[in-house]
Formats: structure tokens, sequence, C-alpha cells
């Protein structure tokens, strides 16, 4: 009889084993779960970038478990599957979904408590006011921009919306994302300094002053160049003169020469 137990026993552990392997080959990824019973938030992003570090902060003040690799995010975003569109300066991936930007815990919580079949979700560029905008230095600007449900095939549809002014943010399943009409603003010549440089993935980390055409107090920040090749030259601690523009929601850098 003990026999008997034993082997039962054994074959028992041995399918219990084999269970990680047959997730796996259903293409889903084992998440990591923490003490809270909420999966592990693993964050890739710039090791300069101070609103990446930030929006960090938001998550673990609702609960929230965070790993950070300070690699950068371009090519975890592409290896994720989240098309270039709906970049940010920080790719996360939580639960089985990507997250991508500056998305507000409560609208990650409830992506883990609903389980839609999506890839994730995404808010593109940098929305002042979004979690890790949103500083004291912002002088409590906040601007509209919406949370982004992306589709498997890429497209997507709106998951939360923020108006702007300090409201509260309207759940909305049913409209879809068409993209910001705005005119493109764009600066006069910045004087700042290089904290980085990321060519593959075309962004330069600038430290710089306050930029009066786009609302932007001084900081440290990440940003998209309009072609690598501004960057051809440049070198990390160099005084810099640039301009840069205010494109969707995502700051791009349009030109950059030596500073005085």
């Amino acid at each position: 009889m003990a026999r008997t137990v034993d082997a039962l026993r054994r074959a028992l552990m041995g399918g219990l084993a084999l269970l990680p392997g047959l997730a796996l080959a259903r293409g889903a990824a084992p998440a990591a779960t923490v003490a809270t019973g909420l999966p592990l938030v693993e964050v890739w992003k710039d090791p300069q970038c101070g609103c990446c570090q930030d929006w960090i902060a938001h998550l673990q003040v609702h609960g929230l478990t965070v790993r950070v690799h300070d690699v950068g995010n371009a090519a975890m975003r592409q290896r994720l599957g989240l098309p270039a569109r709906y970049a940010s300066c920080h790719t996360a991936r939580v639960g089985g979904y990507v997250v991508e930007g500056h998305v507000p815990a409560p609208d990650l919580l409830r992506l883990l408590r609903e389980r839609p079949a999506a890839l994730g979700l995404a808010v593109p560029g940098m929305p002042v006011g979004s979690p890790g905008m949103d500083g004291p230095a912002y002088g409590g600007r906040r601007d509209p921009y919406d949370v982004l449900l992306v589709q498997p095939d890429g497209s997507s549809r709106v998951w939360a919306r923020y108006p702007g002014g300090g409201l509260r943010p309207v759940q909305a399943h049913a409209h879809e994302h068409a993209g910001s009409s705005s005119t493109p603003r764009v600066s006069d010549w910045v004087d700042g300094e290089v904290r980085r440089l990321d060519v593959a993935a075309h962004k330069v980390t600038l430290s710089h002053r306050a930029i009066a055409e786009l609302d932007m107090p001084a900081m440290t920040m990440v940003f998209q160049v309009r072609d690598p090749a501004l960057l051809q030259g440049l070198q990390v601690g160099q005084r810099v003169r640039f301009r840069v523009a205010h494109v969707h929601g995502a700051y791009l850098v349009t030109e950059i020469k030596p500073g005085s």
C-alpha cells in the first residue's frame, strides 16, 4: 500500500512539473507574482529618465511591485510586438500584457481584473498631467489624453479618457482612437546638456532650461530625434542647442547642434 501511495505521489508531482512547459507551448508566458497577489511589473527604461522613475513610484503607491531594467525600452517594445506609433519613454510587462508609457495605475489594475483579449495598454508620447508627468514643476497643468487598449492586430480603442483640467477619467469601451489632429508646436532654440545617447533607439537624454513655447519646465528628459544622424558627433556632457516639436503628445528633437 505504501509503495502504491508513493507511486501516485511521484506521478502527480511529475504531472505538475510539466504544467509550465504546457503553458509556454500554448504561448502564455508564466507571470511572476508577489506577496500582494498582483503580478510583478517589469519596466524597461532609460536610466536617466526622471519621469519614468516617477511613474514607477506611482505604481508602488498603488500596491504594485516593480522590477526595473535600466537598458532603454525600444528593443523590448519591438520584442513584445507593440507598434512604434504607441511609443513612449518606458515599456512594461505585467500579467501577460504590455504597458507602454504613463498609464495610470487604476487603469492597469482594471486591465488585470477584467483580463480582455488584448496586447495591452498604451499612453503614446508623454502627456503632461499623466502619472509621472505631474510633478510640481508643471504647476498643476493637466493636458487631455487617452489610455488606449491595443489589440493583437495593432489597432486600438479607448480604455479610459482623461479630458484634462484635473477631471476624473471617463471609461470608454466603444470609442475608436482617431489620433490627435492638433497642429504641432515647435520651440525656439533651447540650451541643454547631453546626458545620454542612444543612437540605435533614436533617443537623446537632455538636461535643459524651461521651454516656454511648449510650456515645459526645466528638467532632464528623454527625447526622440527626427533623424538619428542628428546625434552623430555628440558626446555625453556636451553643451548643445536644440529645437523640439510637440507632435501628437510626443516630444521630438528636430534640430540639434553644439552649444557654447
